[in-house]
């Protein structure tokens, strides 16, 4: 297919309100419209700003990427003015009152599209109301989950065949049944949501979520086939529908520009975090990072501060703590002299940090992640090891395809799912972070994850590639919707 089809498609882009969703929803908005796409995001006003520098300049570049607003539900959902996104909230409660929101823009949304009349709308799997949307305006609806093939079909199994009923603590192991590899979990490893059994707003969501994606026309993933082949194909059996891998979608940056506009504003100058890495030594230099939803408590932050520090590792640490008042003038979780002890050899981001270009530099040696699947996926891209450090969401099911599937990174020895630090009732130890650390960056075994790693990363970019598998799968993607809107 030639990269400008005859037709143009008008393709309606709707990311759920979460950095971690959002991101790789508009990255991929740009990999279609460079595609000849028409591509339209639909955002809410605040979650707009962050990406509307980078739509400008592919706009200056000829593409036509625009941007559509639906205002937020702030008083209606009882949230206040300023939080439009599950990244800057900071109570349980929040939780629930940001997925009221998305139930709210159905409305809103269908007044835009009946303004538009684009051809296909691709949505995230929390707006479950988008497929019925779509049907009865006529156009095909492809689910986006921000998640791989792999994790999906983990989730199938435990959801359906519920193996950790027939356990007797939540410690003991058993297997994932019905997959290509062995999966061993523990129930504490497991979300709440799945663990406890009881019906709540969340279950509910989620079995909408699952109807939905078996009513959508099909699902575009942020992955690539060689990344997860044998599971792209399970998955695509489990819904009964087509699997699209386009990704990885962070390649559309190609310049440090557009690694350094990606998400919220950052926190530091980026020159001298890139002046500090080019001081450094190729694969010297840890990157850690947990994402944009995990927080720590005091007591964990000062065991990772410890285990950094015990190493003897260069770093950098990306840390988001929200601080409380009591807090505002001293850093508890550090311990006493950190920061000047470990002048040159450690350097601290406090917020958010450009983490594209940190990963793509030849310094970093290895990178400690929450295994949140974008930034497992940038890992893997960029060809650095990774040290494993699931907190909630789908991370655990994640760790085993970096551990035992993949073979590109190692356990840190985290073993419970936890969403808020006031839960979390077992803590990773100085000793263990420690450990982790040494043996992914020095120690000789590590060799064979890193050579593991280099390999995946080359073959993530050549997926991009013309030729590749994700832009063959995107061509023949387009080449069917614009079969379907002739």
């Amino acid at each position: 297919m030639d990269s400008k089809p005859h037709y143009k498609l008008h393709i309606y882009f709707l990311p759920m309100m979460s950095h971690g969703h959002m991101i790789p929803m508009v990255e991929m908005a740009r990999i279609f419209a460079r595609r000849g796409v028409k591509a339209t995001l639909i955002l809410t006003p605040l979650n707009a700003t962050l990406v509307s520098k980078t739509i400008d300049r592919d706009r200056e570049l000829g593409l036509e990427t625009t941007i559509r607003l639906i205002n937020f539900p702030s008083a209606e959902v009882g949230l206040p003015e300023g939080i439009e996104s599950h990244s800057s909230i900071t109570a349980r409660e929040m939780s629930q009152k940001i997925r009221n929101a998305a139930e709210l823009l159905q409305q809103p949304f269908e007044n835009l599209l009946e303004e538009d009349s684009p051809d296909c709308l691709v949505a995230d799997v929390f707006f479950p109301w988008a497929s019925d949307v779509a049907t009865k305006h006529g156009i095909p609806r492809l689910a986006f989950h921000g998640s791989s093939a792999y994790a999906l079909c983990v989730h199938h199994v435990l959801t359906q065949q519920e193996p950790y009923k027939n356990i007797k603590s939540d410690s003991e192991v058993f297997v994932v049944p019905g997959l290509p590899n062995k999966i061993m979990m523990t129930r504490r490893q497991l979300p709440d949501f799945i663990r406890d059994g009881t019906e709540n707003q969340v279950t509910k969501l989620m079995e909408k979520v699952m109807e939905s994606e078996v009513t959508s026309y099909g699902v575009v993933i942020n992955s690539f086939h060689e990344l997860e082949p044998t599971y792209s194909e399970l998955y695509s059996k489990v819904i009964g529908k087509r699997v699209w891998h386009v990704g990885p979608v962070s390649l559309c940056n190609r310049d440090n520009d557009d690694k350094i506009r990606r998400g919220s504003k950052i926190s530091i100058n980026e020159q001298e975090c890139l002046t500090w890495l080019d001081s450094k030594e190729p694969n010297s230099v840890l990157y850690v990072c947990f994402g944009s939803l995990s927080y720590f408590s005091n007591v964990q932050l000062l065991e990772i501060a410890m285990g950094l520090e015990n190493s003897g590792q260069e770093f950098i640490w990306v840390v988001r703590k929200e601080k409380k008042k009591e807090e505002e003038d001293r850093e508890e979780w550090l311990p006493d002299g950190f920061e000047k002890r470990l002048e040159g050899k450690g350097f601290i981001i406090r917020g958010w940090a450009p983490q594209v270009l940190i990963l793509d530099h030849k310094a970093v040696g290895g990178f400690m992640t929450h295994c949140g699947w974008n930034s497992l996926l940038e890992g893997v891209t960029a060809g650095v090891p990774l040290i494993a450090w699931p907190l909630f969401a789908e991370q655990f099911y994640n760790e085993k395809l970096v551990t035992d599937i993949l073979r590109v990174g190692i356990g840190v020895g985290a073993q419970e799912w936890c969403r808020w630090p006031e839960e979390g009732k077992i803590y990773v130890k100085r000793e263990d972070i420690e450990k982790a650390v040494v043996q992914l960056m020095v120690c000789e075994e590590a060799e064979g994850i890193r050579s593991r790693a280099r390999a995946l990363g080359e073959a993530a970019k050549k997926a991009v590639e013309k030729g590749g598998s994700s832009y063959n799968y995107l061509s023949a993607l387009l080449e069917e919707l614009e079969l379907n809107t002739n």
